[in-house]
């Protein structure tokens, strides 16, 4: 860890004290780990306490973990979570902050609408394609799917041909939904990492005879 990225990590937790979770750097990034419970409380101190002034919410996106297996440092603490990209525009500094879900049937994480007013379009489309709910949110509804669409494309367990498809019906004279008939497309990756991980024992037992 660098000079510059031990001063900010040292500096965020001395600002939020008990509420600071994990810090790690990675990718020339400094994120934070914060619970569901003090999010609100924690994010008001990165904007408002004068040695950070993390002023701007510049991103704000929902990840699923689901089946994740990347490094094994990772604290996974549920299978969603919300990922905040912060910026001090008079420091000149940025942050990512993650927190996790504590549900998996029903995700759910306060709206920090109320902190910085731009999280409006990005928790909706967070919830949108995540399903992930938003408490306080002054208008959570979807942002990029059509009003009829039924589930939230980007979890892994979305099926990537979708459940239906649109059509225009000559008889009706408009635009219909109808199951799909699109065939099952293979969801397994195809990029072999250095670390083999997804490789299977049969895959390996039957390559080398």
């Amino acid at each position: 860890m660098s000079d510059y990225y031990l001063a900010l990590s040292e500096s965020v937790s001395s600002v939020l004290g008990e509420l600071c979770g994990e810090r790690v750097v990675a990718h020339r990034e400094l994120t934070v780990t914060l619970s569901a419970a003090t999010l609100l409380a924690a994010m008001t101190r990165l904007r408002d306490d004068e040695a950070l002034k993390f002023e701007q919410l510049i991103d704000l996106c929902g990840v699923d973990y689901l089946d994740y297996h990347g490094k094994q440092q990772l604290q996974r603490q549920g299978r969603f979570a919300v990922v905040y990209h912060l910026q001090s525009i008079s420091l000149n500094h940025r942050l990512r902050v993650r927190c996790f879900c504590e549900e998996e049937a029903m995700p759910l994480l306060p709206s920090v609408t109320t902190i910085w007013s731009c999280a409006d379009w990005f928790e909706r489309e967070a919830f949108d394609l995540y399903g992930i709910l938003f408490e306080g949110h002054p208008d959570l509804r979807r942002i990029l799917t059509d009003y009829g669409f039924i589930g939230h494309p980007f979890r892994k367990d979305f099926p990537i041909s979708g459940h239906v498809e649109m059509r225009y019906d000559e008889q009706k004279q408009r635009v219909v939904y109808q199951p799909v008939t699109i065939d099952p497309r293979d969801q397994i990756p195809k990029v072999v990492r250095e670390d083999h991980r997804y490789l299977s024992p049969a895959a390996e037992e039957a390559k080398n005879g």
